[in-house]
């Protein structure tokens, strides 16, 4: 069981990690000139067909012992996939105006507002425990994003898709842990990125017809589709049920000190010891929100 935990732990770790690198390589493409769109269309075209790829090639699982319903669910799961293709969208753009120490913690706003989904889905209040670990994390984004420095200059737009992001990511969460979970990893991934290729052409279709840079493809489209659509979910169906929710969410938060190292590695991106310290409160608040799983996973 110890085993299975620590694979588990491993696996999660390791799509923390790829998700960690995106807002980089997204940062870095911007500096060559490309677009939200190209940066967009060229991850999931290239995500999707990867992960096709991968469906096709993967032993085939009886049907004694995989369940998987008909056009209605691939349809629930495509629809689904949206939010993710949404979340990428506002993401990127956010990271456009913000450095990705800011992007990434506005994103990971999405640990308070699955808690709120939680409350009305659910009918019931939080405990004492996500309360204080939503107050500590909203204290740790007002230090980590620096707006009470006087010296810094908030962009409050980089923030307003940072937040849309966040919703949208919370979206995304809530529907990957609640829609057809009979359907195999690989094929789940498979309808939910198809989901998410579909929106961003509703959102950028003029952009084909238009000035769309199709160098991309060969700069930036495998790395960002191996890191941003293919290896986190496959990485992450097969490490969570190992370690379970709790613990799973608390080794999943390394992608935001993971994020902000990459960034100031490649980029040069500067953090504050005062953003560094509202980072480590986030983290703390994550950990305390899980901690009573702890137990029930090893």
């Amino acid at each position: 069981m110890k085993n299975n935990v620590l694979k588990g732990g491993i696996l999660v770790a390791l799509g923390a990690c790829s998700y960690g690198m995106l807002a980089t390589f997204v940062k870095m493409a911007y500096q060559e000139g490309f677009t939200t769109a190209e940066v967009t269309i060229s991850q999931y075209c290239f995500g999707f067909i990867g992960l096709l790829i991968l469906t096709m090639f993967r032993k085939r699982t009886s049907v004694a012992t995989t369940k998987t319903s008909g056009i209605k669910s691939i349809i629930k799961l495509t629809i689904a996939g949206t939010t993710m293709g949404i979340t990428s969208v506002c993401y990127y753009k956010s990271v456009q105006y913000v450095p990705v120490s800011v992007g990434i913690v506005l994103l990971m706003q999405t640990v308070w507002m699955g808690v709120i989904v939680e409350m009305f889905l659910h009918k019931k209040l939080p405990g004492m425990r996500k309360i204080i670990s939503v107050l500590i994390i909203l204290a740790g984004t007002i230090l980590a994003t620096n707006i009470l420095s006087q010296s810094m200059a908030i962009n409050w737009v980089g923030v307003g898709w940072g937040m849309t992001a966040a919703l949208a990511y919370t979206a995304t969460m809530y529907t990957s842990n609640n829609i057809e979970l009979s359907f195999p990893p690989l094929r789940r991934s498979l309808y939910m990125i198809l989901g998410g290729l579909i929106i961003i052409f509703v959102i950028y279709h003029s952009s084909l017809t238009g000035n769309f840079s199709f160098g991309i493809l060969l700069r930036w489209s495998i790395l960002l589709s191996l890191f941003g659509t293919i290896l986190p979910p496959l990485l992450f169906t097969k490490g969570m049920p190992l370690t379970g929710i709790g613990l799973g969410a608390i080794i999943a938060s390394l992608e935001i000190p993971v994020s902000i190292i990459v960034a100031h590695v490649l980029i040069k991106e500067s953090v504050s010891q005062l953003q560094w310290a509202g980072v480590m409160l986030i983290l703390s608040s994550v950990v305390l929100m899980n901690i009573s799983e702890r137990g029930k996973t090893v």
